[in-house]
């Protein structure tokens, strides 16, 4: 056998060992992207549901706030629904906040609680104009058919309740 026989033959087999090291590895890279587990998803997918709340100028920063937020964001966690918070700017007055409170009521919340003096003042007004929302009160307030009050006092209570009524908008 002459030497460039050879040659052709070695290069015959090395072609051939190549086109079958790049058969196995397009295999194997089909194979891996077919059976690779699906990625965590990045997002929670959160339900069609909204409790807001309405806070006094320091929003979820306050004495009075902090706690019920608090309680909102573990149980929108727990049940998946939307939880958001509004403060109201400005004088913090019943007629300031009634405007905050109507955007709440008018955003599609299912549930809208107010905290602090003065946005517990307009909760009244605003409840009678949208009856199928419904309203709480933490710390005060008057009782309707829409509006729950939900006593300041203990802490734990405080957080039962808001938990119970975030929770509620799961369905």
């Amino acid at each position: 056998m002459s030497t460039t026989l050879r040659q052709r033959l070695a290069t015959k087999r090395v072609g051939l060992i190549g086109a079958g090291a790049l058969a196995v590895i397009a295999v194997a890279g089909v194979l891996a992207w077919v059976f690779w587990p699906d990625p965590e998803p990045r997002q929670r997918e959160y339900r069609d549901a909204t409790a807001c709340l309405l806070t006094d100028e320091k929003g979820i920063a306050g004495p009075e706030a902090a706690p019920v937020w608090t309680a909102m964001s573990g149980a929108s966690a727990s049940s998946l629904v939307r939880v958001q918070y509004l403060a109201v700017a400005g004088p913090q007055t019943a007629g300031n906040a009634t405007t905050y409170l109507n955007s709440l009521a008018n955003s599609k919340c299912g549930v809208v609680v107010a905290v602090g003096a003065a946005q517990v003042a307009a909760v009244p007004d605003v409840a009678r104009t949208y009856p199928a929302v419904r309203f709480a009160t933490v710390g005060g307030g008057t009782a309707a058919a829409n509006v729950q009050v939900i006593p300041g006092g203990s802490a734990d209570t405080v957080r039962t309740e808001i938990t119970r009524l975030t929770e509620s908008l799961a369905g």
